[in-house]
Order: C-alpha cells, then sequence, then structure tokens
C-alpha cells in the first residue's frame, strides 16, 4: 500500500451533527414513535373486539338450540288445554325476550326456502330430483340459520332441489353415452 492510498475498510469519518439537526433526528424519532404506538393501540383494540363479537357468537350460537326447542313446543299451542295455552303464553314471553337479546346483538334469522343455495348461509341435510325447481333452489328449511352482521352464527339446515337423472344424461357429451361396450371379463 503507498502512502496516498487509504485502507479500503475504513469507514470515512462523520462529521458532527449541529444541535438543530440532532434535534430534528430525535423530534423524526420519536414522532414514528407515537404513530406505532398508535397504530398498535388501535390493532389491539380491534383484535378485542372481535375476540369479544366472536365469544358472544359462540355463546349465542349455542342458545339457539334451546330457543328452536321452544319454538317447536309452542307451535302445537292450539292443541292444549285453556291452563297449558297460559303456561304457553308465559313461554311465549319468555322466548320473546331471547329473540330481544338477539336482536340487540345484531343477531338475525334469516329465510331461505325458495332461495338458491349458498354454502357460506346453508348446510344442505337433504337433497331431491326435482323437475319443477331449477337445481340448487332450497325446498325446505328444517332448521333457521342466524347472522351477525356479515358472518354467519348457524347456517340454516336445508333440502336442496337436484335434476333428474334423466336430465343429468341428457347434458353428457356423445361420447361420453355412446361409448363401444367393453370385452367381458373372463377368468
Amino acid at each position: 500500500m503507498t502512502e496516498n492510498q487509504a485502507p479500503i475498510d475504513s469507514p470515512e469519518p462523520k462529521k458532527p451533527m449541529t444541535a438543530e439537526e440532532e434535534l430534528k433526528e430525535y423530534k423524526e424519532k420519536y414522532l414514528r414513535l407515537l404513530a406505532d404506538v398508535d397504530n398498535t393501540r388501535k390493532r389491539m383494540q380491534k383484535e378485542k373486539q372481535e375476540m369479544t363479537r366472536f365469544a358472544i357468537d359462540n355463546v349465542i350460537s349455542e342458545i339457539l338450540g334451546p330457543i328452536d326447542n321452544l319454538e317447536n313446543a309452542l307451535q302445537f299451542t292450539q292443541h292444549m288445554s285453556d291452563e297449558m295455552r297460559n303456561w304457553a303464553q308465559g313461554f311465549l314471553m319468555i322466548l320473546g325476550q331471547f329473540k330481544d337479546v338477539l336482536s340487540n346483538h345484531g343477531v338475525t334469522a334469516f329465510h331461505s326456502e325458495g332461495n338458491r343455495f349458498d354454502p357460506q348461509l346453508h348446510y344442505a341435510i337433504e337433497s331431491e330430483e326435482t323437475a319443477d325447481k331449477p337445481e340448487g333452489t332450497i325446498l325446505k328449511e328444517y332448521v333457521k340459520g342466524y347472522r351477525s352482521g356479515e358472518r354467519t352464527v348457524r347456517p340454516a339446515r336445508v333440502k336442496v332441489a337436484v335434476a333428474p337423472e334423466t336430465k343429468k344424461k341428457e347434458g353428457q357429451t356423445q361420447s361420453e353415452t355412446h361409448q363401444e361396450p367393453s370385452a367381458p371379463a373372463t377368468e
């Protein structure tokens, strides 16, 4: 190495900052930290709200079964004695209170019969071949579905229309329907 050449690894000396430059740098760091803290606070608040909403939805989904049973039991009040109808009136009031609680938490029942099957809203427990309705139409709702905002708390359990087998066969291509029979297996 010659005297005029500086070593490659040596960093260039930093020139000292003035008090104003140092103050400006600290101010920028402080403002960035404030923004980070504010963003963290907002994110944690949003996560807390989502967790609370999720917990409420879970409890409500467990309560929906007994509410359904109460509704089903009260459908037969016209066949009861007068004394039993008086009891049923009290249970109707209790059912109304349960529905008010659901409503206060933004949980609403939705109607499915006659609508198009949507896997986000419905759970198919049965299908029926029919030419009367388009394929994917909900023929019957066995259990009501409930939503909370955009989230499905409980999907509706439904019967869905499917195209009859003869209609499905007509939709096959000629090559599928006119295949050569295979030779019988020999032993």
